[in-house]
């Protein structure tokens, strides 16, 4: 292993980061996306450093296959978009680059500086960049060229240890982003990775903060639960954390009256939708997999087709407040479950039309025996 050494304020040589070599780790560059390796390279010959970054580093670490590959670079948003003429910039409070190909985007960030807390676009170097990061697992960067990891913060020991360690201190993380609760419960039931004594404790403590997060932001966070094929394990501990009332309030009172063995009826559709190795992309059927046994509770007697899927759609609006999934999703999921649970109508038998060598019964009686 290397070590990257960086300098005090007082010219002191001071320890900054461990380096990986592809002998220590178990990444190669095939398994990196082609087309985010052709967009460092590029980056790298206009005379810029770029990482593959975050979730993917994280997934490979652990052996699993990447949804996405996102890229960190030192390039400003306006020197990527003149590099990548398939690219966009977008976001206010911080400016991303989407680049993309066909229909997948690949998102490249710029460093991100320590100051740039509030609305301002404030850029840094890589090891500013590192402790904007929520967790040790998500801070990672990997150079495909050199096969390197490069790593400020112990996330590969972290990752290897099976910990969920928070990289902000925690007197601010939770209470600058109360989203990060989920996040860390996320990882911790989706990986199999403890989450250290004293996070759990103040996720408890602290878990009201969540309702006051935006709603598309929590929305943004349901869909990845949904596509992540742990969604099971994932709602059950945020119902476990007591976050699920803050975040999806009409389940986290579902699964508490436990009417008609809904606790495990619910689970047991998540889990089966979980082994059907969801894409995220499939929005409406990971919601229809929320709702399915919700719907199906409902009194229905004695309902016109017509009316039926109007209380459905009503109740699965209801059952997502405060989230906001968009309309065409929700109609799409309902739609799903519909066709499964509407009570079926008695096929009406059709007569058989005469033909050449049958006689109908207004015949029958004059045909010559």
């Amino acid at each position: 292993m290397l070590v990257r050494y960086g300098k005090t304020k007082n010219g002191e040589a001071v320890k900054r980061a461990e380096i990986y070599t592809k002998e220590e780790h178990p990444i190669r560059r095939q398994d990196i996306d082609p087309d985010a390796v052709s967009i460092i390279l590029r980056l790298k010959a206009a005379g810029h450093s770029a990482y593959v970054v975050g979730g993917a580093v994280r997934d490979l670490l652990v052996g699993k296959v990447p949804k996405d590959f996102d890229i960190a670079t030192d390039a400003h948003p306006r020197k990527i978009k003149r590099l990548f003429r398939n690219s966009r910039i977008i976001g206010k409070r911080f400016r991303l680059v989407h680049v993309y190909f066909g229909g997948k985007i690949i998102e490249v960030s710029t460093f991100r500086s320590l100051h740039g807390m509030g609305e301002m676009n404030q850029y840094g170097t890589i090891h500013e960049d590192v402790q904007r990061r929520d967790f040790s697992l998500n801070a990672l960067y990997y150079c495909p060229v050199e096969e390197i990891i490069i790593d400020y913060v112990g996330g590969v020991k972290d990752i290897r240890s099976k910990v969920v360690r928070p990289i902000i201190p925690l007197k601010q993380i939770f209470v600058e982003d109360p989203v990060r609760m989920v996040r860390a419960v996320k990882y911790s039931a989706m990986l199999g990775f403890s989450l250290p004594f004293f996070t759990r404790r103040l996720i408890q403590k602290q878990a009201p903060l969540l309702a006051g997060c935006s709603h598309s932001r929590l929305t943004e966070e349901l869909f990845k639960i949904i596509g992540s094929g742990a969604s099971a394990v994932t709602l059950k501990a945020l119902h476990s954390f007591k976050l699920l009332r803050y975040f999806l309030p009409s389940l986290d009172l579902r699964l508490q009256e436990n009417r008609n063995d809904f606790y495990d009826r619910f689970f047991r559709t998540l889990e089966r939708y979980d082994g059907s190795e969801p894409e995220l992309e499939e929005r409406a059927k990971g919601l229809a997999a929320l709702l399915k046994d919700h719907l199906e509770d409902l009194n229905r007697e004695q309902r016109e087709v017509p009316l039926l899927f109007k209380d459905f759609y009503v109740a699965a609006k209801e059952f997502f407040r405060p989230l906001s999934p968009p309309n065409r999703d929700v109609d799409q999921a309902v739609m799903m479950i519909f066709r499964e649970t509407r009570p079926k109508k008695p096929r009406r038998r059709r007569r058989r039309k005469p033909n050449g060598d049958t006689p109908d019964a207004k015949t029958a009686e004059t045909v010559p025996v």
